[in-house]
């Protein structure tokens, strides 16, 4: 049996987590076998996302005074949660993967993305999207390619310059 402080520290513990997370997803899961339990487990490892199964009771305290105080009404039943410190779409993308392949053990009860409430649609609208490493590549690449191609233009007149003396030169030879 835990004691007082060890609860408190508990508590204490999953309140910095809610307080720190930048995304989280609440979900339930009924019959699931330990191997399934691994597999989410890897994937939201992968993803960069802490995964937990929490008491509904030590989760609505530990939800006040941070984003998560508006899902408290869904830590119901056999509850989980995945927090995400960086990019939401990691954690969406995990959590969509997993509730399509898995809809009869696994269930998504509600999100918290920013600061806002999500809904199952909303997460796999924000899986879609590319992560955030995805996008900073696609930025450099038309930096760079802007900058390819100013680079071909100034290059190309000092360069006709010389074909066209090139040309003089063997108009005056002939």
């Amino acid at each position: 049996m835990k004691t007082r402080e060890q609860k408190q520290k508990d508590l204490d513990a999953l309140a910095e987590q809610f307080k720190n997370a930048k995304a989280a997803m609440l979900v339930g899961f009924q019959k699931m076998s330990v191997a399934k339990d691994q597999e989410l487990r890897n994937q939201l490892r992968e993803a960069g996302v802490s995964y937990e199964v929490v008491k509904n009771t030590l989760a609505r305290i530990a939800s006040q005074g941070t984003e998560l105080e508006q899902a408290a009404e869904h830590f119901k039943g056999v509850t989980a949660v995945a927090l995400s410190n960086g990019d939401p779409v990691g954690l969406s993308k995990a959590i969509s993967k997993f509730s399509k392949a898995n809809p009869d053990t696994f269930t998504f009860k509600v999100g918290i993305v920013e600061g806002k409430v999500v809904e199952l649609k909303d997460v796999e609208a924000i899986a879609s999207l590319p992560s955030r490493e995805e996008l900073i590549s696609k930025i450099l690449f038309l930096i760079n390619c802007q900058a390819q191609r100013l680079v071909t233009v100034i290059s190309a007149v000092p360069r006709n310059l010389a074909v066209v003396v090139k040309q003089i030169g063997e108009q005056k030879t002939a």
